[in-house]
């Protein structure tokens, strides 16, 4: 194989948004996520709603849904 093909394969630091932080391997040295195991629904259970430019506000009034 020729050498210094491949990238470097090292320790990698995770963090993300709800302050969850834990260390894994990758070519890259830090990534930052939105959404972890330790905050999404799926695991936890909890529904969450995360809304990004009134797309639940226009869900609920093109439905006649009531806000609760």
């Amino acid at each position: 194989m020729k050498k210094g093909l491949h990238p470097a394969y090292g320790r990698c630091e995770v963090t993300c948004v709800c302050g969850n932080t834990f260390v894994t391997r990758s070519t890259v040295s830090s990534i930052k996520l939105e959404i972890c195991s330790q905050c999404h629904p799926f695991f936890t259970g909890k529904q969450k709603i995360v809304d990004t430019t009134g797309r639940v506000e226009k869900f609920k009034k093109k439905y006649g849904l009531k806000e609760v």
